[in-house]
């Protein structure tokens, strides 16, 4: 049986064991009539009837579940679910209003493009519309009588309508190259996501003066440190240069022919000589 990575694996027993094998030649789309997560359409067919699809696509966005290998057959399409010849077909099925009267929505309409494109690609299915019930090919569920145990009109007017002019020209150019997939949209960071990326262990290496054994630190940590060490620093520097000061006066008070300033400069660019020459080195 095939899984399908793009959907989350809910798998529907004991019909995906104990159901035929097929060879998948065709992917029909369906509406189940409900505004239903796909999780709530998995549920549906493993608590309420011995029907089951596929797939089933929610509203949300990467809202799509696989409730049975593509290999195995699914209750869905009536006289193409399984053939005699052992050829069946795939079926997806989509959340809509109550009336199946509403369009597919962006996201919709995304995962079934991404699905038909890896059905081509997983399974040969050819890229065109089916032109008989048994024509290999991309479908709907009313296409065809013989897909419908006592006839339907899912998935309604408004989905038949993009079906031919935007999901199955978005496979047929996907598929050949002439199109790509979307780029995800960048996402902001949450205040958790934040919160993450600070207090995160295991990613910095510690400082060499980190005690023995503390391997990793986390960048809060990191910060915290080196806010603790300049503020330090600036400590020392006001204490050397409030002595050096002093030192000063005290030698100008002995002395009258000391000029405090003077020394206080002489001893200050003496310090930096040093510090420039301590980076430098």
């Amino acid at each position: 049986m095939a899984w399908y990575p793009g959907a989350k694996k809910m798998e529907l027993q004991p019909e995906s064991d104990a159901q035929p094998a097929i060879r998948p030649t065709q992917l029909i789309m369906h509406s189940i009539v409900a505004n239903w997560t796909a999780r709530r359409t998995y549920e549906f067919w493993r608590d309420s009837t011995n029907l089951e699809s596929h797939f089933g696509v929610g509203y949300g966005a990467n809202d799509i579940a696989q409730y049975i290998g593509t290999e195995t057959r699914a209750d869905a399409n009536a006289g193409a679910n399984r053939r005699s010849d052992g050829t069946g077909a795939i079926s997806v099925e989509t959340a809509s209003n109550s009336t199946a009267t509403d369009p597919w929505n962006a996201s919709q309409i995304e995962e079934l493009i991404a699905l038909g494109v890896w059905a081509h690609q997983r399974h040969g299915i050819p890229l065109r519309i089916c032109r008989t019930p048994s024509d290999p090919g991309f479908g709907y569920h009313s296409m065809f009588p013989q897909w419908s145990t006592s006839g339907t009109a899912c998935p309604g007017p408004a989905r038949i309508k993009q079906f031919r002019e935007v999901v199955f020209p978005g496979i047929l150019a996907r598929a050949t190259g002439k199109t790509s997939p979307p780029k995800e949209a960048d996402v902001p960071l949450s205040t958790d996501d934040v919160k993450k990326i600070w207090t995160t262990d295991g990613i910095l290496k510690s400082p060499s003066t980190a005690a023995k054994g503390n391997d990793h630190w986390t960048a809060e940590s990191y910060i915290k440190d080196i806010h603790f060490r300049l503020r330090s620093v600036q400590g020392a520097v006001d204490a050397a240069n409030t002595t050096i000061r002093a030192m000063a006066e005290a030698l100008a008070a002995r002395d009258d022919a000391v000029d405090v300033d003077h020394l206080i400069e002489r001893i200050e660019s003496a310090l930096r000589g040093v510090t420039v020459r301590l980076e430098t080195e």
